[in-house]
């Protein structure tokens, strides 16, 4: 808040006699812009927080118990409400945790009510667009299928279209969208980079086009991805390196799609589909005053010079619309329900740099820990578990009647909705138990297993 060059609000807003509503940081611009103090007390709250609501009717928190627990990320606190608010919340650290005028209907939170772990979020926002604002609920799949399909059309024309393939259901959704406005104008090329799971490939290869009918190419880029992160071991470099090499695969590719048809009219495949979403938008530092917290090599990973126009229909949205809309385009739930995984792959669950040798071994952890947590029933209770090689870590151990020297292998099991926010999951300890027992036992070098129980904030999901 008080740092040089903070974002901050023309206060002439509040007078335009429109519906606001501040969250957390926006809550502090909100609340200064209008008169109140916002003070840098050099206390904290991140992830879960209890908070109390003061007694009284009020539009925002209508209907909500007066304790509740909800998801805080801050530093600075609000410590007076402007004149004629009416302060709605407190915690323990910051006196004014919540503040509204039903007659300007401006509001602000300084907690997140748009994650999961805000016990009574939803009702805030409900309450907010709702009551306050006066919008109708008519929000679906259909009618963002819809308007999505038009912008495609219109974007794409007649033109040719390629789309990385990933096999996860951003990308899948990304594609069944552009496929559905342009039809057979779209090529998916799925590239095996070598840092994918085990059997993802033979996934995408066979249920995702029994599923569509989408013309699909397999490009095989193994060797040239581990020979490009050779001797690189900082995150953000291995970022940009696996989303430059997509980008020349995609090049690649593009020649190749058009040199394969003589009778073809030779023109270039000008848009490359993405399935980028919202929180990839926000954590890469997309937007006016928003922080760099890592880049996505589908946002801040990009070359310079890319040749492409870019097409991102959901770039607007959170991972659980884009579920919801998978379903609607009648994609399989194998593919509408499975469990994030990042673009770069394994590639940034290796702490370190990236080997052939490196990449057998996590894939051979990361296979036995998804089959336990299938095997137990617990894929729909948890949003992800990544599992993370710390390749440059090792640890004294006893396997056998030898000592070992073995890397260790961390378990992050995360519950989410959006992946803005997470929180560690509380797996049965006979599970975790079951997997450390298999990862020891069963993949040489690893002779520990560890769990991270950290939230998001102040960690991410994932550790690089």
């Amino acid at each position: 808040m008080y740092e040089e060059g903070a974002p901050a609000l023309d206060s002439g807003i509040f007078n335009l006699d429109v519906p606001t509503l501040g969250i957390c940081y926006g809550f502090q611009v909100m609340a200064r812009a209008l008169g109140g103090e916002v003070a840098n007390t050099g206390l904290r709250e991140y992830g879960s927080t209890d908070a109390s609501l003061a007694p009284g009717a009020n539009v925002l928190l209508d209907g909500q118990p007066a304790d509740q627990t909800v998801w805080m990320s801050h530093g600075d606190s609000v410590a007076q409400a402007p004149e004629g608010f009416t302060v709605l919340a407190s915690t323990a650290s910051t006196p004014v945790a919540a503040f509204g005028n039903d007659e300007r209907k401006l509001y602000g939170v300084q907690w997140h009510p748009e994650v999961k772990h805000s016990a009574y979020g939803q009702s805030v926002l409900e309450n907010f667009l709702h009551r306050a604002a006066g919008i109708p609920s008519d929000w679906n799949p259909g009618n963002v299928i819809a308007e999505q399909v038009d912008r495609i059309r219109a974007q794409i024309g007649t033109g040719k279209v390629i789309c990385g393939l990933s096999g996860g259901v951003d990308s899948a959704v990304a594609a069944a969208l552009v496929h559905k406005a342009v039809g057979d104008q779209l090529v998916c090329v799925f590239v095996d980079h070598g840092l994918l799971r085990q059997d993802e490939r033979k996934q995408v290869e066979e249920d995702y086009v029994a599923a569509t009918g989408i013309r699909l190419i397999t490009v095989d880029a193994r060797e040239q991805f581990l020979n490009a992160l050779a001797g690189v071991s900082d995150p953000e470099t291995k970022r940009k390196i696996i989303g430059r090499e997509f980008i020349r695969t995609f090049e690649k590719a593009q020649a190749d799609l058009i040199a394969e048809s003589l009778e073809d009219d030779g023109d270039p495949i000008a848009f490359l589909v993405q399935g980028t979403l919202y929180p990839d938008v926000v954590e890469s530092g997309g937007g006016s005053g928003t922080a760099n917290i890592k880049s996505h090599h589908n946002v801040g990973g990009l070359p310079d010079d890319l040749t492409f126009e870019l097409v991102e229909p959901l770039r607007t949205l959170f991972k659980d619309e884009v579920r919801a809309i998978g379903r609607e385009l009648g994609l399989p739930e194998v593919i509408v329900g499975r469990q994030p995984f990042p673009g770069p792959g394994l590639g940034i669950r290796i702490v370190g740099e990236v080997t052939a040798e490196r990449l057998e071994l996590l894939r051979t952890a990361d296979a036995i820990a998804r089959h336990e947590l299938t095997a137990a029933g617990l894929d729909n209770e948890i949003w992800q578990c990544p599992v993370v090689l710390l390749a440059d870590v090792r640890s004294v151990g006893v396997q056998g009647d030898g000592r070992t020297y073995g890397h260790p292998i961390v378990l992050r099991p995360v519950s989410s909705e959006d992946a803005m926010t997470a929180d560690w999951t509380r797996l049965p300890y006979d599970v975790l138990a079951k997997i450390s027992n298999r990862i020891t036992n069963e993949v040489n070098g690893v002779n520990r297993v560890v769990l991270d129980v950290t939230s998001k904030p102040p960690g991410t999901i994932e550790w690089e």
